[in-house]
């Protein structure tokens, strides 16, 4: 008798198409780049003009783990040199998608047929229609021959860098992070579109829009707010050494201090996480703090703990953050643990201090980087607020 190791062919090194089982039998494509080092692999996954670095792959034999970065969402299955076959998974919410990837094609969407009709600008935007779930989003896109970029903005935050086609008068758009795994089709005219948005396999929802190059969506900073009685802003949450922190700490006295909060699972928060770090690392003054204030749904308070801290380690968040909550991202819950607020509406939700301790603004989710001009604004808009705090 002996013993002996299943000898697999390496992996293919370039492109390659993964797609992921959503519901109604639809599936939802996205391509990655893979590269062999000499530590492994490595993988770039693409969305529009977003690359994502994947850079915990691990290999036994015939069996592969690919560990999204910042999130907790991991890709297991088998392989051979051109084809990996195996599950999306996130424990902390029982979710399990199937995956399937193959090596050499570099087209996301395949289409059949041309197109006359053109996507590119604002269209105003509802989801679930007519029903006590509906809520209003600004659809932003550009169309290049049949390709199609762009984002849906809504007032708890946007839908990420999307990419797809169109193929005759079907729209498809889709991307993956790690966290989210976003598909939507729709029945596309010059003047309106008419589809389905699947988040998963474990939710979708009808969506309609139509051309409107002034639509806007409400003000970010009327959304939430401080309840009547209320002119601070209080709260004692532990950091990772169990250390309980509050405003009223002497390391936020006479300072300004932002208060974000988020969840580790959130992309919208990953996006805020990065510009505020990259914020207190290059303008950092004495008088100026950074607190977040984590809502986890994390199954036990260790791996909520877990996940702050790879989130931390990930991005180099120089600020601390505090577990608030575990076993629920729940809004409701979230608004128990700060009833001074009139609700907790989104994730990331963004508190601005003075040195008195006084809550001056608040914004209601977060205009990331694939929201284009929104962000370029935002940023500056940001920076002036605070000096402005400061100067005070």
């Amino acid at each position: 008798m002996s013993c002996s190791t299943k000898e697999t062919k390496p992996l293919k090194e370039g492109i390659w198409l993964a797609q992921l089982e959503v519901m109604d039998k639809e599936l939802l494509p996205f391509n990655f780049n893979l590269k062999k080092i000499e530590s492994g692999y490595i993988m770039d996954v693409y969305n529009a003009a977003e690359t994502i670095r994947v850079d915990e792959i691990d290999i036994y034999n015939d069996s592969i783990k690919i560990q999204m970065p910042s999130f907790e969402g991991y890709i297991s299955g088998t392989f051979n040199d051109s084809v990996i076959n195996g599950k999306f998974i996130k424990e902390s919410l029982d979710r399990i998608v199937p995956f399937h990837a193959e090596f050499g094609d570099s087209i996301r969407f395949h289409s059949s047929a041309n197109t006359t009709v053109n996507v590119s600008g604002i269209w105003e935007t509802k989801f679930s229609p007519d029903s006590e779930d509906e809520y209003f989003a600004k659809g932003i896109f550009e169309q290049h021959r049949n390709k199609v970029s762009g984002t849906f903005r809504t007032n708890t935050g946007d839908y990420r860098y999307l990419e797809g086609i169109l193929d005759g008068d079907s729209l498809k758009l889709s991307t993956f992070d790690g966290a989210h795994a976003f598909l939507f089709t729709a029945k596309a005219t010059d003047s309106s579109l008419n589809g389905t948005f699947y988040s998963g396999n474990h939710f979708k929802e009808p969506f309609i829009a139509y051309r409107n190059e002034s639509f806007e969506l409400a003000d970010e900073e009327s959304l939430t707010f401080l309840n009547e009685g209320y002119e601070e802003l209080q709260f004692s949450f532990p950091n990772s050494e169990g250390t309980f922190i509050s405003l009223k700490d002497s390391r936020f006295k006479d300072k300004v201090v932002v208060v974000q909060i988020m969840g580790t699972w959130c992309p919208n928060c990953l996006d805020e996480t990065k510009f505020l770090s990259d914020y207190v690392k290059t303008k950092k003054q004495g008088n100026f703090e950074v607190v977040a204030l984590a809502f986890e749904y994390a199954k036990t308070r260790d791996l909520a703990f877990k996940s702050i801290e790879r989130l931390k380690s990930r991005v180099g968040v120089p600020y601390p953050i505090l577990l608030a909550q575990y076993a629920s991202s729940s809004k409701s819950k979230a608004n128990e643990k700060l009833p001074m607020l009139n609700h907790v509406l989104s994730y990331p939700t963004t508190i601005f201090i003075d040195k008195k301790r006084k809550v001056r603004k608040i914004l209601t989710g977060f205009n990331g980087p694939a929201t284009g001009q929104k962000y370029v604004d935002f940023k500056e808009e940001f920076d002036q607020y605070i000096e402005l705090l400061l100067s005070e």
